[in-house]
């Protein structure tokens, strides 16, 4: 699946609840929060062949990539996660509740543009 929204509004403050199901035999998808396609300031990815999610920005270049050990994703089960973010940090509530952040290298304050790729169905996108 592929798709992405354009001219959304997600602001510093407001939470982004994402709901799918992932398909059986995936080896990684990932969820691209930012201005743009070339432009993003978090890159959120799960991958199941290492059993580890990669986080990292891109404007022009891709940036040092973070990686968490906490691997709450089954293959063939549904998920829910909520982003965060403040000029500082996005934070990332995993399924079964455990936190991680990432940077907001960019430090801004609004994001128009959600792109998500990879072997997963989207059931569920809300911003408040």
């Amino acid at each position: 699946m592929v798709f992405t929204v354009k001219d959304m509004s997600f602001k510093a403050g407001m939470e982004m609840k994402v709901s799918g199901k992932i398909k059986p035999g995936c080896d990684t998808f990932s969820i691209n929060i930012g201005h743009d396609a070339d432009t993003i300031a978090l890159h959120f990815s799960p991958r199941f062949n290492s059993n580890v999610i990669v986080c990292n920005s891109k404007q022009g270049d891709w940036g040092a990539e973070h990686r968490e050990p906490c691997f709450p994703f089954q293959q063939g089960e549904e998920f829910k996660l909520s982003i965060t973010f403040n000029n500082d940090t996005f934070n990332i509530k995993l399924p079964g509740g455990t936190m991680m952040s990432f940077p907001n290298r960019f430090g801004d304050d609004v994001f128009k543009h959600i792109h998500v790729m990879g072997d997963v169905k989207i059931t569920s996108i809300k911003i408040k």
